[in-house]
């Protein structure tokens, strides 16, 4: 099944505001509003006002990766942003067993990495 493109082309002003913060705050004001006219959307990515007005913005798709190794526990994956990333994840329930779980999944997280010549 082949993903469909669409495109929807709006008469539009843009408002750019300057926050307190520093931050930018954009609006696209179509011409002629009317629901669902453009899917709503939320996203990480780059968007750019050009020197002739113009608004583009195109969303950083976002990459998962498999951990590396995951125990009961414990998960370490290498990030591609250059962050290695140990999670541990513990259910409320179990919250009186953490230091000896934590313990016991660190454990075999070092030995794994022991194991690959870390």
């Amino acid at each position: 099944m082949s993903k469909k493109e669409k495109t929807v082309v709006l008469q539009a002003e843009v408002a750019v505001t300057e926050m307190e913060n520093g931050m930018r705050y954009v609006q696209v004001l179509p011409d002629d509003p009317r629901v669902g006219m453009v899917t709503p959307f939320v996203a990480n990515g780059r968007g750019q006002m050009l020197s002739n007005g113009t608004f583009d913005f195109v969303q950083r798709k976002r990459v998962r990766r498999k951990p590396e190794f995951k125990g009961k526990h414990i998960a370490l994956s290498f990030g591609q942003d250059g962050t290695d990333r140990v999670i541990f994840t513990l259910p409320n329930g179990q919250r009186d067993e953490l230091r000896t779980l934590l313990m016991e999944d660190v454990l075999r997280l070092t030995s794994y990495l022991e194991e690959q010549g870390w």
